[in-house]
């Protein structure tokens, strides 16, 4: 049972052409989505799922490329500028432009953003609450910024926007993110190396990032392991996309003066501290209705600190 959440249903929901996510639903009330990050799958939430199902309808899908979704192969211009501009909502976002014809790069945020919406809507949603731990929070923020008019609520754990992250990531201290440069490469050497030891590779991150290692116990690890030894190529897209066609929309928004216009939560380790940089203010550059926590635990807070985070995201959808 270590790769479903007890009490949560399981089904398959076609969201692109071609690509379906693999999704846990469980409780009834108003929508909360919650997307997992690196290197888990939506196994992640589930201590906060389970809390917030007791009055909220949670959904908790495998990002496409991660988990058990499906894992398209990513497009040969995934580190070419796609319109910065295209917005792929179904409903209409007053404050968006709309640009249909646009085909995005496989894994860019705003590809996988749009799934999110799709996935909504085709459970029955037509807004709702968006939460996201580290690479599901970046797909959370572009959700934010390109589909304003669905999104209530949002929550970003442990994350900078792409382009801030690139920013402030520089000199020897960047070392930390040498993941993010290596699965920034072309497509061919990445692949290969993390394919060649990818439970060390992956694992790496668990061991490292966690705060409290028993917050992860065994056969959760195992599951994830399980998960991202099948899904590399994909998993790599995803971080490529980061440093590429993410940067181009993250940039263009800001140029733009494109902000978060619905309440936003972020919650952060104090990576501010080493690396140099405020991440309160960055954050505040890009919306209107900041609340921004430093807290003390370790990256994988929603299973380290459950309760907190549940609590966190209730004091968020009152807001």
């Amino acid at each position: 049972m270590a790769s479903v959440i007890p009490g949560f249903d399981y089904r398959r929901v076609p969201v692109a052409d071609g690509v379906s996510l693999n999704v846990a639903v469980a409780g009834s009330g108003s929508p909360v989505v919650l997307l997992h990050g690196f290197p888990q799958t939506h196994l992640m939430w589930r201590h906060v799922a389970a809390d917030l199902a007791a009055d909220h309808t949670v959904i908790c899908p495998d990002l496409r490329g991660y988990g058990a979704s499906d894992k398209p192969a990513a497009d040969a211009d995934t580190n070419t500028n796609t319109d910065a501009n295209a917005d792929t909502d179904t409903d209409t976002d007053t404050d968006a432009n709309v640009d249909t014809d646009t085909d995005p790069a496989a894994y860019a945020k705003r590809t996988m953003a749009a799934d999110i919406v799709a996935l909504a809507h085709a459970l029955g949603h037509d807004r709702f609450a968006l939460a996201g731990h580290d690479r599901g929070a970046l797909v959370a923020f572009r959700a934010g910024l390109d589909h304003p008019a669905t999104i209530t609520h949002l929550a970003c754990l442990d994350v900078l926007p792409t382009l801030d992250m690139w920013d402030v990531l520089h000199g020897t201290t960047a070392a930390v993110g040498f993941h993010l440069f290596l699965m920034a490469q072309p497509p061919g050497l990445p692949e290969r190396m993390i394919a060649a030891c990818p439970d060390d590779f992956f694992g790496h991150f668990l061991d490292l990032w966690a705060g409290d290692p028993r917050a992860i116990p065994a056969e959760v690890r195992a599951a994830y392991l399980d998960a991202c030894r099948a899904a590399v190529p994909s998993i790599v897209a995803d971080y490529r996309a980061s440093a590429g066609v993410d940067v181009d929309h993250d940039r263009a928004d800001r140029d733009g003066g494109r902000r978060l216009t619905m309440p936003l939560t972020v919650i952060q380790q104090d990576w501010g501290a080493a690396l140099d940089y405020d991440a309160a203010a960055l954050w505040r550059a890009w919306a209107d209705d900041l609340e921004h926590h430093t807290v003390g635990y370790g990256h994988f807070m929603a299973e380290e600190a459950p309760a907190d985070i549940a609590k966190a995201l209730r004091e968020l959808l009152s807001r």
